[in-house]
């Protein structure tokens, strides 16, 4: 799912190419993309684009006349930017954005249909999308600490719940937490002051980092490949290869559709975190340690 590094990146690219121009249609490759039926989509047409900015993983397209399209990316949703009035592409085509400058182009890859559009009309309109996640890079270390210790999560779980904290996912949860030597399911209440200090300090540098990296490979460029697996990255992604700080390899838990990766030297003191799918197989032969794993896979 694109995250706050890669919404802004969208956000970059998209401003001077739809600001200023006029919406002339949107043709939906899939209905189901979809999801307000008051006001019409039909209602857009025509109308001159104010602004483009974001709401935690949403982009918002502020039109005149108060009106907005909400999009949610989703997992696989992606923006292409294509000559005006392309044609939309195959059956991963969900939308197309017709600008007088231009068309941009949803799509999904997949066969699950996640991303979402939303027809706004009015700035109350936008209030339950609202999801209340503190913006850590504007934040002081004290409104960040008050905010994760309202309730007792799992550090991998507060970064990415929405209401907690804006704009993290499941990728730069990961780079955090490792950046910041910290285990992905120590308790947000378990957090001395040093960690706290590190975690807040992780997120912000982070967050950062990758917004700047990306912005500068993209140049003024549309960008043509968002994912969440990208290089440099130290541990997202990236199971069984060294970790680049220790040497050591790295880890993972799985778990649904996600996974998360560590560094059980880095992070975990040595200590392999439970596999939900593997431990519950092995039980009392699911190893301990890291150094135990190495030399059962390498009998």
């Amino acid at each position: 799912m694109p995250e706050l590094p890669d919404i802004r990146l969208y956000l970059h690219a998209l401003a001077p190419r739809v600001n200023g121009a006029v919406l002339e249609q949107v043709r939906l490759g899939n209905p189901f993309l979809l999801r307000s039926v008051d006001p019409p989509l039909s209602e857009v047409a025509g109308r001159t684009v104010l602004g483009v900015d974001r709401m935690g993983k949403r982009i918002v397209l502020s039109l005149d006349a108060e009106y907005c399209l909400v999009i949610h990316l989703m997992i696989a949703g992606r923006f292409r930017w294509l000559v005006r009035g392309a044609k939309l592409p195959g059956r991963a085509g969900l939308a197309a954005f017709d600008f007088s400058t231009g068309t941009l182009v949803l799509t999904e890859a997949g066969s699950k249909r996640r991303a979402s559009l939303h027809v706004i009309h009015g700035a109350p309109a936008l209030d339950p999308f609202r999801r209340g996640g503190l913006e850590v890079e504007g934040a002081s270390l004290d409104e960040f600490s008050s905010t994760l210790l309202r309730e007792n999560h799992t550090l991998k779980r507060a970064l990415t719940d929405p209401t907690i904290l804006d704009g993290i996912g499941n990728a730069y949860s990961d780079e955090i937490l490792h950046r910041a030597r910290l285990s992905p399911i120590t308790l947000t209440t378990r957090l001395d002051l040093p960690e706290m200090i590190r975690l807040f300090e992780a997120t912000r540098t982070i967050l950062r980092e990758w917004t700047d990296r990306l912005l500068r490979e993209c140049g003024e460029g549309f960008p043509a490949k968002v994912t969440a697996f990208r290089p440099g990255m130290a541990v997202h992604g990236r199971y069984r290869e060294p970790c680049p700080d220790c040497g050591s390899p790295v880890q993972r838990i799985r778990y649904a559709e996600n996974e998360t990766n560590y560094c059980p030297t880095c992070q975990t003191g040595g200590r392999l975190l439970a596999d939900r799918g593997m431990s519950r197989l092995l039980k009392t032969d699911w190893p301990r340690s890291l150094a135990e794993l190495e030399e059962r896979l390498h009998r």
